[in-house]
């Protein structure tokens, strides 16, 4: 039997990453939790490992490059490879209108959402392509293709990462590894926590599901990605939303 797979999320303390996590401790694998705040890392790998899987967190903040290489080296020192690796670390910034927006509220979101993934894939890629396989999922947002009033920055930042994969899909596709991203619709989080009431209400009027959408269907979508039942998808963007999008 072959070893369970090595799994890297950023962004893994909350909502999509979080879940995600707890999915991959249920299918056996071997996991690197990554986030800014340490207790609740720690915490976090604790959980997972009472599952019964190796699990381990790494403090890392993907704004800079440094915390993402020690981060990606970190994880092939524990387990020697990389095989799976989930950028869930985001920032929605402030809701405002665009006439209010600033350099600085843009770079906020921009620096996490576009750079962090950015050098997050850089550093996977280069222990990925060096093994000749592996699987990136990035998680954007239904935003980036619909967008939400009074977040701009942030729906297009969450578009830059529809180009990064397409791109990165066609670059590193010969070199055995594959690269995807998921487009959530409105999901119950941490983040989304700070979006107001009517504009839940609004974003939900479209669902044509009435059970919504959470982490778990989004991480389950990861997990989908990731297997050998997609071996042939990559470079795509795929929608789970309760049928939001329809």
């Amino acid at each position: 039997m072959s070893n369970p797979p090595v799994v890297l999320i950023t962004g893994a303390l909350t909502g999509i990453g979080r879940a995600a996590a707890f999915a991959f401790a249920r299918d056996n694998a071997r996991i690197v939790v990554s986030g800014r705040r340490v207790e609740e890392g720690r915490t976090l790998a604790a959980e997972l490992i009472a599952l019964g899987v190796e699990a381990e967190f790494l403090q890392a903040d993907v704004r800079f490059e440094d915390d993402v290489r020690n981060l990606v080296d970190g994880t092939v020192a524990r387990f020697g490879r990389l095989d799976v690796a989930v950028n869930a670390a985001g920032s929605e910034g402030e809701s405002a209108p665009v006439t209010e927006q600033t350099p600085e509220r843009y770079a906020a979101v921009f620096d996490t959402n576009v750079l962090g993934t950015l050098l997050a894939m850089k550093h996977e890629l280069r222990v990925m392509t060096g093994q000749g396989s592996g699987s990136i999922v990035n998680i954007s947002s239904l935003s980036a293709v619909f967008g939400v009033a009074g977040q701009t920055a942030y729906a297009a930042s969450k578009a830059a990462l529809l180009g990064m994969t397409r791109a990165l899909a066609r670059e590193v596709g010969k070199r055995g590894v594959r690269v995807n991203a998921v487009l959530p619709g409105f999901v119950p989080t941490d983040m989304t926590a700070s979006i107001p009431e009517d504009v839940v209400r609004a974003l939900r009027s479209h669902e044509c599901l009435r059970r919504g959408t959470s982490a778990g269907d989004v991480a389950n979508l990861v997990m989908f990605l990731i297997s050998e039942k997609a071996a042939a998808i990559t470079g795509q963007a795929m929608i789970v939303d309760s049928g939001t999008s329809a």
